[in-house]
């Protein structure tokens, strides 16, 4: 699967609407994040006086002092697109479209990353979870899907927790249903994305098998350590293992890039190890 546009790319995140001006936007996004004004004052060199004033609309920020207050904050590159508009300013990051020719290097990248990874499965997902690249072993998995599920775009979420989808073939589905709505939960907490929040209700309103094979509590009894929990998937008769890893790409400049995500499925034992080994040579 190569990598290509989504056409919900590009509503990955609500915009905050700039007619609410930028002071209340970033009060919300300092509230959010728990920053009291002194302590974002001191991490962004200026005075709890003066973010008083910037956020009940006394004084008009530079252009210079949103990004700083949106880098402090951890705001995501689309949203402070949102701020800089609310403030008077022109936007300071790109939207470019995946299969434009300016990000052909990015897109090779990718393609090479996750072709490499084989015969481990690897994807890239965008900030909807929707798929934009696939390498062989993720596509060994989803033999046998229904093509409904499968038709563009081609959503991670839907199809790993969809009853016609991976749902019935993961041994542990309670426990890995509740990993990823937990994953997907902080994901709505830092875009505030209502976009994110329907897809969340969407799969979370999956019907779930009363007794699912090796399923366990459908609560966990204590903290999980979600970087190290397997997602047990059964593949023609054998019970594969996986941990999954996340990259994303560093002080990305281009909304598309900011919102895209390298997942990497890596042999959680011998077993799984082997058997991807042989299909593969």
């Amino acid at each position: 699967m190569t990598i290509g546009p989504s056409a919900d790319a590009a509503r990955a995140t609500a915009p905050a609407p700039s007619d609410q001006g930028v002071g209340p936007l970033l009060r919300a996004w300092r509230v959010q994040r728990r920053v009291s004004q002194l302590e974002l004052a001191l991490r962004a060199d200026s005075s709890a006086r003066h973010i008083s004033f910037i956020e009940t609309g006394r004084s008009r920020p530079s252009e210079e002092m949103v990004l700083r207050l949106a880098e402090h904050l951890d705001v995501p590159v689309r949203e402070r697109n949102a701020l800089l508009l609310a403030a008077g300013y022109a936007p300071r990051y790109p939207e470019t479209p995946l299969d434009d020719p300016a990000l052909d290097a990015v897109r090779a990248g990718m393609e090479q990353l996750i072709q490499g990874y084989e015969p481990y499965p690897a994807l890239v997902v965008d900030a909807m979870y929707n798929v934009h690249a696939a390498n062989r072993g993720v596509l060994m998995l989803l033999d046998g899907i229904p093509e409904h599920l499968l038709a563009p775009p081609l959503n991670a979420m839907r199809l790993t927790l969809h009853p016609e989808g991976l749902a019935p073939r993961i041994r542990n589905l309670r426990e890995w249903r509740g990993h990823l709505l937990a994953q997907m939960d902080r994901q709505i907490a830092l875009h505030r994305s209502e976009p994110l929040r329907k897809l969340y209700e969407e799969v979370a309103a999956y019907p779930v098998p009363e007794e699912a094979p090796d399923a366990g509590p459908a609560e966990p009894t204590g903290p999980v350590p979600y970087f190290a929990l397997p997602m047990r998937i059964e593949h023609e008769g054998r019970v594969l293992s996986f941990v999954s890893s996340i990259s994303t790409f560093n002080t990305p400049m281009d909304v598309t890039v900011a919102e895209l995500a390298i997942e990497t499925l890596l042999p959680a034992d011998p077993a799984t190890v082997k058997y991807l080994q042989s299909l593969m040579s």
